[in-house]
């Protein structure tokens, strides 16, 4: 947010109007001397005086005190990129204070509190105190709880929604199924009546635009939905077979493991661990080999496009869902923690294959 510069204001509407700084003194009821303070930030006009001098220049209150309460995408997406990647260099307290510092600037742009909300989440994933990763996720709640009660956009308000409950969920668990319960309904293809709308309008690029991000979103989406059902586990183990295999056949499909290698290394972990529960050791420690093979491996961590989705990484960089290019440390610490000293494969300890995916594991960091 720009600071208040009435000077500016002034200065420029004053020119554009071709007066002089005695005439506008004249008109407003002030001395010529006033003005001149005015315009070289020696002072500023009373506040009485705000009104009659906005309508004289025929502008709002917010354009003559240069105060701008809205992002643009774009901006945003670049402030939470940047906060983001200051994760991996910062002090996470420092990178707070930033946070705080924009959302109390721009309190009234809603898409900056969702974002700087997602923020909160993440850094409280990387911070050891228990209680203060709990108060971060309450204080992203908060935000998703005003974004939602005073947003006027309904996809705004339906995100807002989304993450309310993403932080019920340790928080209160109920309270998820009292906000999402009967809220279910069937998705409305927006981006398919858009992209014909750019056709029919010979607008072919935002339209090839338009529906690859469409199918990207469902695409994470599935994903993201199929890893949360494999962590229910089944009884019937062709069942589950089932379902690991038909999601691992999507991600082969559509290479997510080079457009989103996060979702890929949690559903490896979290089938692995299935597979382990139903001592099936064989199966467990091909997705651990794959897990590792991904982690350690020559990956891009920022989110972009590939030869299929070729036009999303504008929308991905002005969304603010392209993060940083490599992991904070805490993080690359999780994705060994997730392996080397979890419970589930300490049955795995004197097996050759395992300890040479611990090792390669432990090389990371």
């Amino acid at each position: 947010m720009k600071e208040i510069n009435i000077a500016r204001a002034v200065i420029t509407k004053r020119k554009e109007k071709g007066i002089t700084q005695e005439e506008l003194a004249n008109y407003i009821g002030v001395s010529s001397a006033s003005v001149s303070k005015w315009e070289t930030e020696q002072s500023y006009p009373d506040i009485l005086l705000l009104p009659q001098l906005a309508a004289y220049f025929n502008i709002s209150l917010d354009e003559l005190m240069g105060y701008e309460p809205q992002m643009t995408k774009r901006d945003i997406g670049k402030l939470y990129c940047k906060l983001y990647e200051d994760l991996s260099l910062k002090s996470i307290d420092d990178v707070l204070r930033d946070c705080r510092v924009a959302i109390k600037k721009y309190f009234s742009c809603f898409p900056l509190l969702l974002q700087m909300g997602e923020l909160l989440i993440n850094a409280g994933g990387l911070v050891d105190d228990s209680d203060k990763a709990t108060a971060l996720m309450a204080e992203a709640k908060e935000l998703f709880i005003r974004v939602r009660k005073e947003s006027d956009d309904a996809e705004i308000i339906k995100t807002a929604l989304y993450m309310e409950a993403t932080c019920a969920i340790p928080l209160n668990p109920n309270e998820v199924i009292e906000l999402l319960g009967s809220s279910i309904q069937p998705s409305l293809p927006q981006e398919i009546l858009l992209a014909t709308a750019y056709r029919m309008t010979e607008r072919n690029e935002e339209a090839e635009a338009t529906l690859q991000v469409g199918i990207y979103q469902s695409i994470m989406s599935a994903v993201n939905t199929l890893s949360a059902y494999v962590t229910f586990g089944f009884d019937d183990a062709e069942k589950f077979d089932e379902i690991v295999n038909r999601t691992l056949a999507i991600v082969e499909a559509f290479n997510i493991k080079k457009l989103q290698p996060t979702a890929v290394i949690s559903l490896y972990i979290a089938a692995a661990t299935v597979y382990m529960q139903s001592q099936n050791t064989e199966k467990a420690l091909g997705l651990l080999e794959q897990y590792a093979e991904l982690a350690t491996g020559d990956i891009s961590w920022r989110l972009k496009g590939d030869s299929f989705f070729n036009s999303i990484d504008s929308w991905l960089d002005e969304s603010g869902t392209a993060p940083q290019t490599t992991p904070h440390e805490a993080i690359k610490q999780g994705l060994v923690e997730a392996v080397v000293n979890n419970p589930v494969f300490v049955a795995l300890n004197d097996n050759p294959r395992f300890l040479r995916i611990k090792k390669r594991m432990q090389d990371i960091v």
